[in-house]
């Protein structure tokens, strides 16, 4: 049994309805909720934070949380303390100060809670330069002072699987309603969707209650692989509502007895999972899309950001496929790109231009793993199109056919795409040498870690034969 966090949204309510302390308060108050849970995306894009009762949060007194939840691997390993002084040897504090239009019910806790993002701050005031979200809004302001401002769409894919207590086994579909596990190569079946309806079911109601917008949801090819589509947007909000989409989705599969998993590869015979970013820039002061000339063609702009694409995602990519796992799914044959070519409503493609009015013209990026943070992800697919418009390069000729016979022109495994990320100087200026910095030290740790197991592949065919 959820919490009830009062009724669904009535047209026209915002979830920015708390963003003034006034109006916190009669949200908190209208949805009678007791606890909100303080929520800060780490690297790796888990929710790090504190829960506190709503009469203490209402003082809007900031959060502190050690500088240390952002050195941490996935493994819950530190690295990067030591070149950076005694302050965060000594794990010093930072405020975490809530965004309060981010503030959202989470509607399936026991009691009525409330969930808010923070964004993380020196003592100072000054924004913590290595935490994602800020990341993300440095790039932006970048664009921001070109009088662009970036409009992105992600379409999150996942799986859902039976529980897997024993890690070393491997994961299996779950059992539908028709009572038999999910079967692959079901791309946009209804039935397949139909098969985990409650779940789906419950996916909505749950968004619904948190104003999360969904575009669609649809079967993918895998076997109970799902995605969902987002609405357009700020690349901000986006990305909170990735950030959320992902808790929601396992909280939605929890209550139905099976996991949901957004690993690049979870299954080794199926295809594995991305996070597709729809991208498109405005005029700040117009809001005309400057990918599109007055008469309707496309513009040098949207040129110049494609071959910013082509250029800069190939060293970018240990941001968009961050964990060993995630190059399972890059591979020839696997229904995800192995390139960075552009085509006009080419799936085959790195990098697909859908079919759209003129004045929704736009890029579609399809390289990003579900896996990844998509804080980072967004910014490091922003700041590549950022400098292909400031450096005005030119893109190679669009590709007509298919595109998987073109070479391999992206990194085979996390530590090749960590040697050309730390090659890229322009990045790193762009996205924060700092940040760059230690996110190199915190995957080298996590590639160093997985280099000491000793895999199923091994044993099997090394154990008895070498």
């Amino acid at each position: 049994m959820t919490a009830d966090t009062g009724a669904p949204p009535v047209d026209g309510e915002a979830y920015g309805a708390g963003s003034t302390p006034e109006g916190l308060r009669d949200w908190l108050r209208q949805h009678r909720i007791e606890e909100i849970d303080c929520a800060v995306p780490d690297i790796a894009g888990v929710a790090r934070g504190k829960t506190m009762p709503a009469e203490k949060f209402v003082k809007l007194d900031a959060v502190h949380l050690p500088i240390s939840i952002f050195h941490q691997t996935i493994t819950g390993d530190y690295v990067g303390f030591e070149e950076d002084g005694q302050a965060l040897y000594a794990e010093s504090d930072l405020m975490m100060v809530p965004d309060l239009a981010t503030i959202r019910p989470a509607p399936w806790a026991s009691s009525p809670t409330a969930q808010v993002i923070h964004d993380a701050l020196w003592q100072n005031g000054e924004p913590v330069e290595i935490a994602p979200r800020n990341v993300l809004k440095h790039v932006l302001s970048l664009y921001a002072k070109e009088g662009w401002k970036p409009v992105v769409a992600p379409e999150l894919e996942f799986y859902l699987t039976k529980t897997n207590p024993d890690p070393d086994y491997p994961l299996e579909p779950p059992t539908g309603r028709s009572g038999r596990a999910g079967a692959g190569r079901q791309a946009y079946s209804l039935g397949a969707v139909d098969e985990y309806d409650k779940i789906v079911d419950d996916v909505y109601e749950y968004a619904e209650r948190q104003y999360l917008k969904i575009d669609t949801i649809i079967q993918e090819g895998g076997a109970a692989q799902l995605e969902i589509n987002l609405l357009h947007g700020d690349p901000v909000d986006l990305a909170d509502q990735v950030f959320l989409f992902k808790r929601t989705i396992r909280e939605a599969a929890f209550t139905h007895g099976c996991y949901a998993t957004f690993m690049a590869k979870p299954l080794a015979n199926e295809p594995g999972s991305a996070m597709h970013i729809h991208q498109s820039i405005v005029d700040s002061k117009t809001g005309k899309n400057i990918f599109t000339m007055d008469n309707g063609t496309p513009s040098k702009l949207f040129y110049h950001f494609l071959a910013g694409q082509q250029t800069y995602l190939p060293p970018a990519m240990c941001l968009l496929a961050p964990y060993v796992n995630s190059y399972r799914r890059l591979v020839p044959n696997g229904a995800a790109p192995i390139n960075v070519e552009w085509g006009n409503d080419n799936r085959s493609c790195g990098l697909r231009v859908p079919i759209s009015p003129e004045s929704a013209r736009r890029v579609e990026n399809r390289l990003p793993g579900s896996d990844s943070n998509p804080y980072l992800a967004i910014a490091a697919s922003l700041a590549c199109g950022y400098l292909g418009m400031k450096k005005k390069l030119e893109p190679r000729s669009a590709v007509v056919g298919n595109a998987y016979r073109n070479s391999h022109q992206l990194p085979r495994g996390l530590l090749e795409a960590l040697t050309d990320f730390e090659e890229s100087k322009e990045l790193h200026n762009i996205l924060g040498p700092r940040f760059a910095h230690l996110y190199l030290q915190l995957k080298r740790s996590e590639f160093e870690e997985f280099m000491r197991v000793i895999s199923p592949w091994e044993r099997e065919h090394l154990l008895l034969s070498v």
